[in-house]
């Protein structure tokens, strides 16, 4: 029997549930794929409607526009790797053990998930680092805001929330620490692949270092 993950969307997001139909998971696959390859800016509905031999007008049935599709699938992966969090943390009762596990997960590289077949989440990992904040770094992104399209991302800082609380239950800042931990996870990684001069890390080095430097941030912070 074949178990797939199934991630509960914000129904505002779209038109048309893509998750109830082989275009639908077409026209999310193929988004990664173009939006890893090509970046965000180049990708319109009209190459993804090429690339899986549908119309330009099929693509724009399941989504209003390409902004609320990256919004999508950067929330997919938000819900996914919560739900993996959850996954491999249950029976941990160290919150030191479970913080680790954490930052391992958010910094290192991502496998493709083999319970999601539409889904490829090394790829979407990829385009999380580079193209992530571009989710809400708009000039609506408080309209956005508004319609919860950012929920799936908070409820993942409030798990690792809930475990730097359980390290320090006195820390001042828990809400701030942790969406700081996930965006230098992320950032980390870009720098050392792009702008390498502002990091301590290079692409000839593995991303294990980058955990232990997220680790020695935390923990020092904590402590």
């Amino acid at each position: 029997m074949k178990l797939e993950v199934q991630i509960k969307m914000n129904p505002s997001l779209f038109l048309r549930d893509p998750e109830q139909s082989e275009l639908g998971r077409n026209i999310i696959k193929f988004s990664i794929e173009l939006i890893q390859k090509n970046g965000f800016e180049a990708f319109t509905f009209k190459k993804v409607a090429d690339a899986i031999g549908t119309t330009e007008a099929s693509v724009y049935r399941y989504f209003e526009n390409k902004h609320k599709l990256l919004v999508y699938i950067i929330s997919w992966y938000w819900g996914w790797l919560q739900f993996q969090i959850n996954y491999q943390t249950n029976n941990i009762i160290d919150p030191v053990v479970k913080m680790k596990m954490v930052i391992k997960m958010l910094a290192t590289n991502v496998e493709d998930d083999v319970m999601t077949s539409h889904v490829d989440e090394s790829k979407l990992h990829q385009i999380l680092i580079t193209e992530g904040s571009k989710a809400y770094l708009t000039n609506h992104v408080g309209e956005d805001n508004k319609q919860q399209f950012f929920k799936p991302y908070k409820e993942l800082c409030n798990k690792v929330v809930d475990i730097i609380l359980e390290l320090n239950p006195k820390y001042k800042y828990p809400h701030s620490l942790a969406s700081t931990i996930i965006e230098v996870a992320h950032l980390q990684i870009f720098f050392m692949n792009n702008l390498p001069s502002l990091t301590d890390f290079d692409k000839t080095q593995k991303v294990d270092q980058i955990v232990e430097y997220i680790d020695n941030m935390v923990f020092s912070t904590l402590k």
